[in-house]
């Protein structure tokens, strides 16, 4: 099982989720920090642009508060075939990028990790609860509660404004 809840969640901290290399991570851990949420792809086109942009938000906001989990989906066009060591290389190596990647997951069906159930509660997407594609952003509040859905096609960028309000920076 890849990510696990106690019984009826109220915020993402009451989750536990593996790491890329098997190890449960309790989400208690970003308690106070802005999360953003995200399902991740090393072949999807929209992967240069998002890594790129999400290093720069990385960067600019980690010491204020901020983190991205990143989570590896298979799901949308096999677009994330690979292990987690060969993903974790891949984002680490090609990208640089210092956030944390996750155990690859699902994010719809019946198969879908709890974390991404509960995320997709009560931010609906252009088709419903559903994820569309790679790259759905989800931004969690220090209070561990979804504030904002965004859809793949958003640019990592254009949700700073959002971002520095949850921080308290604006």
């Amino acid at each position: 099982m890849t990510s696990q809840a106690t019984e009826n969640p109220k915020t993402i901290y009451d989750f536990t989720v593996k790491d890329a290399k098997g190890n449960d991570v309790d989400l208690s851990l970003y308690k106070g920090k802005v999360l953003l949420v995200i399902n991740v792809a090393s072949k999807c086109g929209l992967t240069n642009s998002n890594y790129t942009e999400l290093n720069q938000l990385y960067q600019q906001y980690k010491d204020q508060g901020f983190e991205i989990l990143a989570f590896p989906c298979n799901q949308f066009g096999d677009e994330e075939p690979g292990s987690n060591k060969e993903i974790e290389e891949f984002v680490c190596t090609r990208f640089k990028s210092e956030f944390p990647i996750f155990d690859k997951i699902e994010v719809n069906s019946d198969n879908a990790a709890p974390l991404y159930k509960f995320l997709k509660l009560g931010k609906w997407g252009f088709f419903g609860d559903d994820i569309q594609w790679n790259f759905t952003k989800f931004l969690v509040d220090k209070e561990g509660k979804v504030s904002d859905r965004y859809y793949p096609t958003t640019p990592p960028l254009s949700i700073e404004r959002d971002l520095k309000k949850l921080l308290g920076v604006l």
